[in-house]
């Protein structure tokens, strides 16, 4: 984080901790109960920005050497991401130009491209078709016209994003203008020396929105998390800017207010604060401390009470050595546990209340900018009512 941004932030909660307030937003944001329980407004969403919109894959380290390829198909399309030998990253849907088997599984390293399952075609490592069994029964085919479908891939700053639909061009997208003023920002972190520790997925019983919302707002933290989360954190006291679909908000360690000198506070802002950058549509990316945790959020087939929530921890340097082993084991289980027990045992029970129909709307306070923000954008994304700027004081 730059030096500039660190001192603004800083000048920021030292207010809201002499007026015991937090970031306001102008006006208090109501949302129907059906952004999370229709099951019309999900197809919406999974059509529109689960295929049209950039998605946080990865970090860069886990696709770092020749050959380094993922898959992965919780956006709704089965995709492939793979490193060329000349180190640039490609993207493809993970199917097979014949019969559509994917052909390829999980992650790992393949020095001679990919070959279908099912009748062994196989391609190269850029998706060109390199051959076809039989290849006498296929002789009115065009092969350029047979391999891999590419999708659109951008890396930068250590992360990697894709756009899950083959039928926008593949050339670049600019994902500085996307991310606005969080580029240079997330340039001064240098992710690209991270190290991927772990992957973890849970299916909760509620919406994918809901999964995003629990990592919106402060104003929660000690009534459901007093033994967890609140002894670390203040209860609603956080910042909250916009950076056009994206957000960044930032929640308050208790020992922020035990530092008494500001170039002090400078030096170590990120020991004393949570950053929580919400990376539209459907990623929450969190600065905790020493490490990284990305959470992604997909819709788990068309039950809009059902979601996949990813978790994916990453170090500033390589685990080696059993202390270390322990000790991200036991932040990952901590964040974890924390999700599980806490927010999603709750949100279950608040899904289940909005598929009854008990309620028509849910109310954003102004004192929770961010759920605003989100969902004001993600309003204006699919051209829906609501799509209003939210403005923070």
């Amino acid at each position: 984080m730059q030096t500039k941004t660190r001192q603004n932030l800083i000048t920021q909660i030292r207010g809201y901790s002499v007026n015991g307030t937090t970031a306001m937003s102008d006006a208090v944001f109501t949302n129907p109960v059906t952004a999370y329980a229709s099951s019309e407004r999900l197809q919406l969403e999974k059509q529109t920005l689960f295929r049209d919109y950039p998605i946080l894959m990865a970090m860069s380290c886990q696709l770092a050497n020749a050959g380094d390829y993922l898959t992965e198909d919780f956006s709704g399309t089965p995709l492939l991401l793979v490193r060329q030998k000349n180190g640039d990253l490609s993207g493809f849907i993970n199917a097979c130009a014949h019969r559509g088997a994917p052909v390829a599984q999980g992650a790992g390293t393949r020095g001679s491209g990919f070959t279908c399952p099912y009748h062994a075609w196989s391609y190269e490592l850029d998706g060109r078709l390199r051959n076809i069994p039989g290849e006498e029964g296929f002789t009115c085919i065009n092969r350029d016209d047979y391999g891999l479908k590419p999708i659109p891939v951008i890396e930068k700053y250590g992360m990697v994003w894709a756009i899950p639909n083959p039928s926008i061009n593949p050339a670049p997208v600019d994902i500085d203008t996307y991310l606005g003023d969080l580029a240079a920002e997330y340039a001064s972190y240098e992710f690209a020396g991270y190290h991927h520790f772990a992957t973890q997925i849970l299916e909760p019983k509620i919406n994918w929105k809901m999964a995003v919302d629990g990592f919106l707002e402060s104003y929660h933290l000690s009534v459901l998390h007093p033994k967890t989360v609140s002894p670390l954190y203040f209860t609603n006291r956080s910042t909250a800017d916009g950076f056009n679909l994206n957000h960044r908000m930032v929640a308050v360690r208790k020992s922020f207010d035990k530092v008494d000198e500001d170039a002090e506070l400078e030096k170590d802002f990120l020991l004393h604060t949570n950053i929580l950058y919400t990376l539209f549509p459907n990623t929450m990316f969190v600065y905790q401390r020493d490490h990284l945790e990305i959470w992604r959020m997909f819709p788990d087939g068309d039950d809009p009470s059902r979601c996949k929530m990813v978790l994916s921890m990453y170090t500033p340097e390589a685990v080696t050595g059993d202390s270390a082993q322990r000790h991200w084991e036991n932040n990952l289980r901590l964040a974890l546990d924390t999700v599980e027990a806490e927010d999603l045992m709750l949100g279950e029970k608040i899904q289940r209340g909005y598929q009854s129909g008990a309620q028509e709307f849910v109310t954003y306070g102004r004192n929770e900018p961010a759920l605003a923000h989100f969902h004001a954008s993600l309003n204006k994304a699919l051209s829906l009512e609501g799509s209003i700027e939210v403005k923070i004081g």
